[in-house]
């Protein structure tokens, strides 16, 4: 049983590494099992196909990256340094990752929706629950910041959509341009978008 828990997790490890490094179309099934270190006969084992097994990834990084959010975002500070603290922990992770391997990575799930979202629906079904996800999260934060008086948006749905997609699209640029400067902006450019009151910003400032 341990074996074979270990080869679905060296599985799902290097099907991770490659997707992150050359996205998903351009690999095949021997290829994940090489790197896995792993007989070919292990994969159809634990997954039908390339695609089950690109969900499982999904699966498994949203896992670890809600943590991540989670923590940032419902620690009970105040709302708009909570907003603040994703986006210098998002910019950190791409730095290490930067310097682990060379580049920058992107968002796996902002990849994915770029590579795959016309080409296989369960795929781009799975990856719209998970930014759907990530907006509740940010409106919950958005909506708190608003009854404290901090921002003025009308909704706040909305306007988490929007701070996911900038993000997004940051994030986006830092890996085109292979810089995380592209990333630094971000903050200003959330409050000028929340239309943040002065006394919101000066907390979230100093």
């Amino acid at each position: 049983m341990g074996r074979t828990s270990d080869a679905k997790e060296k599985i799902l490890n290097a099907a991770h590494s490659l997707i992150e490094l050359r996205g998903y179309s351009a690999l095949g099934v021997a290829e994940i099992c090489k790197a896995a270190d792993v007989p070919k006969g292990s994969f159809y084992y634990f997954f039908e196909s390339k695609e089950a097994l690109a969900l499982a990834v999904l699966d498994e990084h949203w896992h670890t990256q809600r943590g991540q959010w989670a923590r940032a975002l419902e620690d009970g500070a105040e709302p708009l340094s909570r907003l603040r603290r994703l986006f210098e922990q998002t910019q950190a992770g791409l730095r290490a990752g930067q310097q682990s391997c060379g580049t920058v990575s992107g968002c796996m799930f902002g990849n994915l929706t770029l590579e795959l979202s016309n080409q296989t629906e369960p795929i781009r079904a799975r990856l719209q629950q998970i930014f759907d996800a990530q907006v509740e999260m940010v409106d919950t934060v958005i909506a708190e910041a608003r009854e404290r008086g901090e921002v003025t948006v009308g909704d706040t749905r909305d306007a988490a959509r929007s701070v996911v997609a900038q993000l997004e699209g940051q994030v986006l640029f830092a890996k085109l341009y292979n810089n995380t400067q592209h990333l630094e902006a971000l903050w200003e450019n959330c409050l000028a978008l929340l239309s943040a009151r002065p006394t919101g910003m000066a907390a979230v400032r100093s």
